[in-house]
């Protein structure tokens, strides 16, 4: 898990075929990559993903959880929020979704596998591990939140204290939980009202079982 933001949140956030699968996570990886040389539902995926970066990343919420960071660690307070809502959205998945977390995981992960032709290289190598080593399946627990933001600290290419931010989280964990309890029902309906990508009928007829 040494390169991890919240790719099971977008992968939710998509719709239930491989372009947008595809797309909903490519915002991540577009080093080197033609946005007009994608294919429409790719692109549209791709448009999805920057709509919810841009709802999370300005919701007063979330600027307001961000200051709980301590002060050498707020720089790398969006990522750690990005990687602990991940770890809120499988802790309360039954209360937003019907379909069992296991299943929803192991389809998201067969849609992955299903387009691998169409990632870039880097995408195609980290959704390989992600599926490899079932990196949803960890995220369950907390420490192993903690874990992954010192790998993913640890990679930064610049020197900082990032390491241990397992330790703010803790101490406002309650409040941050309550923070993604609000948010992730407001970033669903502005995803739904914004309607980006075309339904799933149309959307590239591609599915995975």
């Amino acid at each position: 898990m040494d390169h991890y933001m919240n790719y099971f949140a977008h992968l939710t956030l998509a719709r239930p075929t491989v372009p947008s699968k595809v797309g909903n996570l490519l915002g991540d990886f577009m080093r080197g990559v033609r946005e007009p040389d994608l294919p429409e539902a790719v692109r549209l995926g791709l448009h999805n993903h920057r709509l919810v970066d841009r709802f999370t990343d300005h919701h007063p919420l979330v600027i307001e959880s961000r200051a709980l960071f301590s002060p050498q660690r707020r720089r790398f307070a969006g990522v750690a929020l990005d990687v602990l809502f991940d770890h809120f959205l499988i802790r309360h998945w039954s209360r937003f979704h019907d379909t069992p977390l296991d299943q929803a995981i192991d389809k998201d992960y067969r849609l992955l596998r299903a387009g691998a032709a169409l990632m870039p290289a880097p995408m195609r190598a980290t959704t390989g591990r992600i599926v490899e080593h079932d990196w949803f399946g960890h995220y369950a627990e907390l420490e192993n939140v903690g874990r992954a933001l010192d790998r993913i600290a640890a990679r930064v290419r610049f020197a900082n204290r990032f390491d241990g931010a397992i330790e703010d989280i803790e101490r406002h964990h309650d409040r941050l939980e309550a923070v993604f309890l609000t948010l992730y029902p407001a970033l669903r309906e502005h995803v739904d009202e914004q309607a980006l990508e075309a339904p799933p009928a149309d959307d590239g007829g591609v599915t995975a079982g």
